[in-house]
Formats: structure tokens, C-alpha cells, sequence
């Protein structure tokens, strides 16, 4: 299959997970992918898995919370590859997501904001001009059906996440002129591991999502031409957990 020849993709947290899945899935369709995260040991296990089958991927060791590595990176993909046509923006930091509103510090928010909507801009912001070069840009963005429901318990993430999509609003209106489509993934996927203490998922098809299986091919779709003329919206591989609610 070849949905993607000839096009270079970035994946940011790709090491593991729904990143993962997208990065394989988007070099077995042709891509030229860079793999980035901030665990090295990470991207080079998922680079050494693409290229075991013929793939090609570029592993780019980067914490985008910090905007010098951001500039880093993209520098080194366009060094590397020459263009950038797909940015897909799924890097989080799981380990600071939980909190009360109540008890919601101004330091734990902060880092909420700064590993999402203010590291997806930024990788935006970077990618921008060869987004743009490219004719045909893509930008996936992730955000979260926990911040459509306020899911409870979890306020900087359901903050930080509804800012993302604002932000993927905010640039699909701005750069539908550049040809540059922008959209968000919501998922509902086993991405943090599901054990015996983890509640039964409560959606319509009783299970939790494959990233390999049901969110990767919904990104994939988004990044390829068949997608062209959806921009701005949120698209949500939930096995009808929310029904209509997040449109």
C-alpha cells in the first residue's frame, strides 16, 4: 500500500503507543518518518522496527517542551528529508495529568499547557513554512474526549487538551488558504496499559481501542489525500463513547 509515497511525516511521542502505531503504519504506507520522543532508548527500539521491514524513519531525540529542540528537530528532519508534509502532534507527559480542580497547583497546569497546546503551536509554528511548501500540508493533532465530558478527577488535562482544540480551529481558519488541513484525533485507546484495575469501558462496542488497529488508520486517513477537504474538525475513534457530543 502506498497512501503516503513520497510524503515525510513527523510523529511527536512515538516511542510507545498510539505514536507508535502511527509511525509504523505511516512508513508501511510510504512515508519518510522522523520518530520523535524524548526516550532514546524509545525511538531507536520504533526506528529499528520500521526499517526491519523496509521502511524509512529518521529517530530525532527531542522533549518539546523546550522550544530550542523543537527547532532542532524540525531542522534535522528538513535536513535529512528536505520537506515536511504531515506534522502529527501526540507527545503528553502522563505523569501530571491528574488533579481536583480545587487542588490544581499553577506549576501543574503549566506543564499541562506546556507539553500540549503550547508544544503543539510551536511544532506548528516550525513546520509552518514547509507545511505550506508542500502543497498538500497536514496537521493532526491530539486532544481528548476527557476534556468534552470534564472528566473528573483530571482538570489540567481536560484544560490543556480543550486548548488544543482551539488551537486546531484557530489554524485550520488561518492556514485553509495555504492548502494546510487541521485536525483533531480523540480517541479512546488502550495507550497507558488496562489491567485489572482499570474500569470496563463504557462505550458502545464494550472495548477499549487498538492503537495499532483503531486509531492509527483514523490518523492515517487524515494525513492522506482522501481527507483533503476536512479541516478544523475533531474526529473521535471511540467506539461511540460520546455519540455526536464532540461535533
Amino acid at each position: 500500500m502506498s497512501r503516503l509515497n513520497g510524503k515525510v511525516a513527523i510523529v511527536t511521542g512515538a516511542g510507545r503507543g498510539i505514536g507508535r502505531a502511527t509511525a509504523k503504519l505511516f512508513a508501511e504506507e510510504g512515508a519518510k518518518v522522523a520518530v520523535v520522543s524524548r526516550t532514546a532508548e524509545n525511538v531507536a527500539g520504533v526506528v529499528a522496527e520500521i526499517q526491519a521491514v523496509g521502511g524509512t524513519a529518521l529517530g530525532v531525540v527531542c522533549d518539546v517542551s523546550d522550544l530550542g529542540q523543537i527547532s532542532a528537530a524540525v531542522e534535522k528532519v528538513v535536513v535529512e528529508y528536505g520537506r515536511i508534509d504531515i506534522l502529527v502532534n501526540n507527545a503528553f507527559d502522563p505523569s501530571v495529568v491528574s488533579s481536583s480542580v480545587l487542588g490544581l497547583s499553577t506549576e501543574k497546569l503549566q506543564r499541562n499547557f506546556e507539553m500540549g497546546p503550547i508544544a503543539y503551536l510551536r511544532t506548528m509554528q516550525a513546520c509552518y513554512p514547509y507545511l505550506k511548501a508542500s502543497g498538500e500540508g497536514r496537521v493532526i493533532n491530539f486532544a481528548s474526549l476527557a476534556g468534552v465530558i470534564g472528566l473528573q478527577g483530571y482538570a489540567p488535562y481536560n484544560m490543556a487538551k480543550e486548548a488544543v482544540r482551539a488551537l486546531t480551529r484557530s489554524a485550520a481558519r488561518e492556514w485553509g488558504a495555504d492548502n494546510i488541513t487541521v485536525n483533531n484525533v480523540m480517541p479512546v485507546a488502550d495507550t497507558w496499559g488496562v489491567d485489572a484495575n482499570t474500569p470496563a469501558p463504557t462505550n458502545a462496542l464494550g472495548r477499549y481501542g487498538s492503537p495499532e488497529e483503531d486509531v492509527a488508520p483514523v490518523v492515517l486517513f487524515l494525513a492522506s489525500k482522501d481527507a483533503q477537504f476536512l479541516t478544523g474538525y475533531s474526529l473521535t475513534p471511540d467506539g461511540g463513547q460520546i455519540i455526536d457530543s464532540a461535533r
